[in-house]
């Protein structure tokens, strides 16, 4: 029997992303990381429905040597234990590297779904950029776009929904498939 998922990016969706000059960044140190006040909430009420919750992240400053693995690992471990995750699957790539698990390619959400017996038709992938949509629509999942207005250009095709607020994800999710 297969589990119904919600897939989620780590920086901008977990954890607030650290912006500069319109452009997110992971935190660098655990006294970074602020979990976002909305998702604690709506990755509960998720849980409570029967969901599995996966984070999926790209951490490609491992590869570019301005971030140890032990660094993006502790973070995860903070992340984990505050909220209702069974894993947090990680890219260490940087897009030369030209890996099937980097965002925008589906790699990490296919990891996820083999090793956890997830029906992707039946899951979500929640993100804040681009990649993160372009990804959960090419492992067949529905998707939410988390707008935090950055000045990166869109690419791809648009989300299932829109939202400016992990908080409202769950609402979402649970009256699509109600």
């Amino acid at each position: 029997m297969t589990q119904r998922a919600v897939f989620l990016d780590r920086d901008g969706v977990l954890n607030r992303a650290l912006v500069r000059d319109g452009k997110p960044f992971p935190p660098a140190r655990l006294a970074d990381v602020e979990i976002l006040p909305g998702a604690i909430t709506a990755l509960q009420q998720l849980t409570d429905c029967g969901y599995v919750l996966i984070g999926i992240t790209n951490q490609p400053d491992v590869a570019r040597g301005t971030q140890s693995r032990e660094g993006v690992e502790s973070i995860n471990a903070l992340i984990q234990s505050r909220l209702p995750l069974r894993e947090i699957f990680v890219c260490y790539h940087d897009h030369a590297d030209e890996c099937d698990c980097r965002k925008p390619k589906p790699g990490l959400i296919l990891q996820a779904a083999q090793k956890y017996r997830l029906d992707l038709s039946l899951s979500w992938m929640v993100g804040d950029r681009w990649k993160d949509i372009v990804a959960g629509r090419a492992a067949g999942s529905k998707t939410i776009f988390v707008d935090y207005h950055y000045t990166e250009t869109y690419k791809g095709t648009p989300a299932d929904f829109t939202v400016e607020d992990t908080a409202f994800i769950a609402d979402i999710i649970l009256q699509s498939t109600a």
